[in-house]
């Protein structure tokens, strides 16, 4: 299994897969062809469907930059095309074609490139564990935790790597509060995290208190991405809001030390990094629950960690947050990351609190392990009709659509 240092990427949102994916695949050809004197770049499946929306154009144009790059969303699909976010790379000299070549965004900003293996993408093997069942027994036989199966594989140095992705989810969730007007796109969706955490009743019950306040966080983070913010992807830009809101919250509520968020984070990271090498991470592979459904899990595993759960609750923690989003679609109206993405985080955020606070007592008489319900996820994705997979062609944007908007 890759570090988890590949599930988190400080970056630009709106969309790992459509925008961050594309940049990386587009620097790496720019760098492979320095003669080229012009790029074409034909984007295939839900890259050509959404990319707009998404910003494809803008991102691959900017790391082709200075060289001009012309962008091409097609109407057919290649039947070669092994992933929906595919897209074709050629560059030209003198009006010559040079070079081609084809890449795959399989979310998270990661990409794979036709004909090259994964470690050409400096994506190398950290675990020899590739399941959490295999994660389980090696800690149970050395009577060890995660936290200390993490650093006996990634090292000392990878705190100092989430410190600095904790840093920058932390910015996120406070610049996202201090924003207010309208998200770019058309879509005139105005802004709420501020709004949200500045009519936060003091005198309220306490449960009406949380949720008014990881909602703001997650807003927060969410619509710094949707108006191409720096945000963290956890595990994508689309599902961002989830995890930082989570831990901002009970940093506060608990009084919690940087070490005790940086482990959660890395807990957190060991369930996105198997959601992204078992199953996917992807919108337009698997639906939204491969994104907001395994942001969920990460962060109910993460909250697992927080409260001192052993690893058998913190298994049925992340189980749960993940299977009760199975089936959910991908359907963001115009392709932009704003409706029902942002929302969406909000709720998750809630439901992860809820998962965590279930395994506490459950985790005895729990049947699913979290390995079966994300194999369960990924086939159900690739099931699911490809209309709902981040294409804009059904559900809440097909109905948006026929309303003549």
């Amino acid at each position: 299994m890759k570090s988890i240092r590949d599930i988190y990427k400080i970056g630009t949102g709106p969309s790992s897969s459509h925008t961050m994916g594309p940049a990386f695949a587009a620097s790496i050809f720019k760098k492979e062809n320095p003669d080229a004197d012009r790029f074409k770049i034909l984007l295939y499946g839900s890259l050509s469907k959404t990319g707009r929306g998404h910003g494809t154009d803008r991102a691959v144009k900017q790391a082709f930059s200075p060289v001009e790059a012309e962008v091409v969303f097609t109407d057919r699909d290649p039947e070669s095309m092994r992933h929906p976010n595919t897209l074709d790379l050629i560059a030209y000299r003198s009006g010559v074609e040079i070079a081609r070549m084809r890449a795959y965004s399989i979310g998270g900003g990661d990409i794979l490139i036709e004909g090259r293996s994964e470690d050409d993408t400096g994506r190398e093997e950290v675990y020899l564990e590739n399941s959490f069942a295999e994660i389980k027994q090696f800690c149970q036989y050395r009577h060890i935790d995660l936290v200390e199966y993490i650093t006996i594989n990634e090292g000392e140095e990878i705190w100092d790597f989430l410190a600095d992705i904790w840093k920058a989810m932390q910015n996120a969730v406070e610049e996202g509060l201090s924003r207010e007007g309208v998200l770019p796109g058309g879509l005139n969706i105005v802004r709420k995290a501020k709004y949200l955490y500045e009519h936060i009743l003091p005198n309220a019950h306490p449960e009406v208190l949380e949720c008014q306040k990881v909602c703001s966080y997650a807003y927060a983070v969410s619509e710094q991405n949707a108006d191409n913010g720096t945000i963290v992807t956890a595990p994508t830009c689309g599902s961002a809001g989830v995890l930082p809101a989570v831990l901002y919250y009970f940093r506060e509520k608990r009084n919690l030390s940087e070490k005790e968020i940086l482990h959660a984070l890395g807990v957190a990271g060991l369930f996105g990094e198997l959601a992204k090498r078992n199953a996917s991470v992807s919108g337009a592979e698997c639906g939204c629950q491969a994104e907001i459904g395994v942001a969920c899990s990460m962060a109910a595993a993460a909250l697992g960690q927080i409260f001192h759960y052993d690893i058998n609750q913190i298994e049925y923690a992340a189980e749960i947050a993940l299977e009760h989003h199975l089936g959910l679609t991908c359907d963001p109206i115009r392709g932009l990351v704003q409706v029902p993405c942002i929302e969406r985080n909000a709720v998750a955020a809630m439901r992860a609190i809820n998962s965590a606070n279930l395994a506490y007592f459950l985790a005895h008489t729990r049947t699913i392990s979290f390995d079966m319900v994300l194999k369960s996820m990924y086939f159900t994705g690739l099931d699911m009709n490809h209309r709902y997979r981040e294409t804009s062609e059904g559900g809440l944007a097909r109905a948006y659509s026929r309303r003549g908007r």
